[in-house]
């Protein structure tokens, strides 16, 4: 999938830190609804679309979003191909090895299995099940760990192909965070279900930033700690998830 790059229309003041004085760029997925997705109209949108662009104007940059494939998304951003990461990452022990973090700007949310309606799963012994996950994800780190050796575990490079293969019956469960599956089930009209109970791997979803960009970090939980005492995060997670509050006072 080729970059995409979209500019946001934000505030044209600039911090006058050299670190700061530049386009901020902000790597998404755009795979990931309802955190990330590109819309009818072949735009980027989305609960982070809309956060990344209020965080900007808080803190006066110019920033814009970089579309990339998940699971490079974080070697890119250490590459220095953008700046910070805003894709639906929860915060985790394992990528804290190799990335900082924001405050989180979701609370920590289960991971679920969505499989066909009236498949038959017995959670306390499973296997010899076919069990998709999205490459590099947390989901695919605790199939490994958990799920494997006695079921087989399919990674998929995006969370659409995993539906896809869920919903041609070429795997028998998909273990993903439970938000985007929530849009799945309720799309499907009853023919893709939640089964079994929701497992809590991570911690909250967080902007990724390179370890050594300590005064980008100050100033984005400045700008989101801003927003979250305005009651605009909230107000975003109301728009995209039907939750919270979760940060207002």
């Amino acid at each position: 999938m080729k970059k995409m790059i979209l500019t946001l229309t934000l505030a044209a003041t600039v911090l006058a830190s050299p670190v700061l004085a530049k386009t901020v760029r902000i790597g998404t997925e755009g795979a990931y609804a309802p955190y990330n997705f590109v819309d009818d109209t072949g735009k980027l949108a989305g609960y982070e679309i809309d956060l990344g662009n209020a965080l900007c104007a808080e803190a006066k940059l110019t920033c814009e979003f970089v579309t990339n494939e998940w699971d490079t998304i974080i070697p890119n951003l250490i590459a220095g191909n953008y700046d910070m990461i805003m894709a639906g990452m929860s915060i985790t022990d394992e990528r804290k090895k190799t990335i900082a973090f924001s405050d989180e700007y979701y609370p920590a949310a289960p991971s679920r299995f969505m499989a066909a309606k009236d498949a038959k799963f017995d959670f306390a012994n499973l296997k010899g099940k076919k069990i998709g996950v999205q490459g590099a994800t947390m989901q695919a780190a605790y199939a490994q760990e958990h799920l494997a050796p006695a079921n087989k575990i399919l990674s998929f490079e995006t969370f659409d192909q995993s539906v896809a293969d869920l919903a041609a019956g070429n795997i028998d469960l998909l273990l993903a965070d439970a938000d985007p599956l929530e849009n799945v089930v309720k799309a499907s009209k009853g023919a893709m279900v939640f089964v079994g109970d929701g497992i809590r791997i991570g911690s909250g979803v967080a902007i990724g930033l390179r370890q050594k960009d300590t005064e980008l970090k100050d100033t984005l939980n400045k700008a989101l700690a801003s927003l979250k005492k305005k009651g605009t995060v909230d107000e975003l997670i109301k728009k995209y998830f039907k939750a919270g509050p979760f940060y207002s006072n």
